[in-house]
């Protein structure tokens, strides 16, 4: 083909490619309308493929629904399947690589030379060629080296490491998830259980602050009394409204660990209180427990390795590198004696200079290893202290949930006083509220000390690693979830023995 029969086609490539590069370097955003249906999309996604909630949810549930359909959970859980399918992949660089090859070459003249004498450098023969100005070559070729092997080798550990490193990743957003979940669910109950009566006061005293204003404009009463009647009442407006807040955000946590929508209904179980359990006084082997089980611990452990890979990679490509090859050629040249041909081969070489690495590969490994240790040394010494942190606020919240208690009473005693003195005058129905005022407050304060000490049990639950969800969640629908959570946890409280619990490998916290 004449050289200028290329420009043409050649100069069409160029011309295609510089405007393909134009193009690329104008920045194009999204437009409005796709930013709208991105949102719709991303929003049917948040809540595609839930169980429609049937009936009241218990706490084992709410558990369930949280590690099913939480996202935070979900995300994590694709992390580690990512994870693994890397590994996959990295474990094919260890193959020998097979390659095949197919090619046309051409070119505008002949190729060919001539040859001179060494001695007297005549020309010996005329000029000639062996090779068509064009001819296709093809080839399928086996390689495989020593370096390739073992960089893939170390690659492919590394990916499994890190594979888990996600799944440690996952049980720890399991387990800040039911530790979440534990503390809204008390919380979002105790809102189920006093918003109707907490709006019912509200409007009472809303109604008696009206009555005592009518009562001082009439003089029935001593100024000064119907004032501090009415500062009480205000008083009394305003803490049962800033709990009411409370109330209402704790339902709406809730709603949002189970990846519930905003305005789907969501009624409880308003089951007794469960008895919370009574650590021992021996927290040595709950530290011991954590140790071994945490998840960051376990992650650090295995980032070590993961260090330790790179080093070992480096190390490997010091070494002499044997290549050995097997391979079919093919060309379609007409002055080959042989157009078809198999090859053999096989190479050493090393880079001798990369040799004065050592050394420094060493001391940097050993450093490596040091700054490792120190590191997950450091994190043992955080998570002791969690440990103790959590014991020592779940002690102190069951001191306060008893003083709840006692005050719950009193005032409850107070309530029925109030409600047997009451006489016809105003007075008598104002004490009656601020009576009623104390008690729901207290109940408050009753149900906040109940979920505090809930949400310090989870916390002490998390702070020592324990699992209380199955390995498999994706598998289980919302009903088996939470029985196999129930039982699960009911095997590590109900235990009286610090020890290890039959089927689950898991000890118990309580004594």
């Amino acid at each position: 083909m004449p050289i200028h029969r290329l420009r043409t086609p050649v100069s069409i490539g160029i011309a295609v490619l510089l405007t393909a590069c134009a193009a690329v370097k104008e920045p194009k955003p999204f437009t409005e309308d796709e930013n709208k249906d991105r949102a719709k999309v991303d929003q049917l996604r948040m809540y595609e493929q839930q169980e429609p909630v049937t009936g009241p949810i218990t706490f084992y549930e709410a558990a369930a629904r949280a590690l099913k359909y939480n996202l935070d959970y979900r995300l994590k859980l694709m992390e580690s399947a990512l994870a693994a399918n890397l590994r996959d992949v990295s474990s094919h660089e260890m193959l020998p690589r097979l390659v095949a090859s197919a090619g046309r070459s051409g070119r505008n003249n002949d190729s060919g030379g001539t040859s001179i004498g060494i001695e007297d450098r005549q020309v010996s023969l005329r000029p000639s060629t062996s090779e068509e100005r064009y001819h296709t070559v093809a080839g399928l070729g086996l390689s495989w080296s020593t370096l390739d092997f073992a960089v893939g080798y170390y690659r492919t550990a590394q990916k499994a490491d890190q594979m888990l490193m996600a799944e440690e990743r996952r049980r720890k957003v399991a387990q800040n998830v039911l530790q979440d979940v534990r503390s809204a669910y008390w919380r979002a109950l105790g809102a189920q259980r006093l918003l109707p009566q907490v709006d019912g006061l509200l409007a009472r005293t809303q109604d008696a602050l009206r009555q005592a204003r009518e009562a001082q404009d009439k003089g029935l009463l001593p100024r000064q009394e119907i004032l501090a009647y009415q500062r009480a009442l205000l008083d009394s407006v305003s803490l049962l409204t800033a709990r009411r807040q409370d109330l209402e955000f704790a339902q709406a946590e809730l709603r949002a660990l189970m990846s519930l929508p905003p305005g789907a209904p969501m009624q409880l179980v308003d089951a007794p209180d469960p008895s919370l359990p009574k650590l021992g006084a021996d927290l040595s082997q709950l530290e011991q427990l954590a140790l071994v089980r945490r998840p960051e611990i376990q992650e650090e452990w295995y980032r070590a390795r993961v260090n330790q890979r790179d080093l070992d990679i480096a190390k490997a490509q010091l070494w002499p590198n044997v290549g050995v090859s097997l391979g079919a050629r093919y060309d379609s040249n007409a002055y080959l004696y042989n157009e078809h041909w198999r090859a053999a081969g096989i190479d050493v070489s090393i880079n001798l200079l990369r040799l004065l690495q050592l050394p420094s590969l060493n001391a940097a490994q050993e450093s490596q290893a040091k700054t490792d240790d120190m590191r997950r040394v450091a994190l043992s010494m955080a998570v002791l202290t969690q440990v103790r942190i959590g014991a020592l606020r779940y002690a102190l919240t069951m001191q306060e949930l008893q003083f709840a208690n006692q005050s719950l009473k009193v005032d409850t005693d107070l309530l029925d006083y109030s409600r047997s003195a009451r006489k016809t005058s105003v007075g008598s129905e104002l004490e009656v509220i601020r009576a009623e005022g104390r008690y729901l407050l207290s109940r408050y304060q009753r149900e906040a000390a109940q979920s505090a000490a809930e949400a310090a049990w989870g916390r002490l639950y998390n702070s020592v690693g324990l699992d209380v969800f199955p390995k498999e969640i994706e598998s289980h629908d919302v009903k088996t979830l939470a029985a196999e959570i129930e039982r699960i946890t009911n095997n590590m409280e109900t235990y009286r023995l610090i020890g290890a619990v039959p089927g689950d490998g898991s000890p118990n916290l309580a004594k």
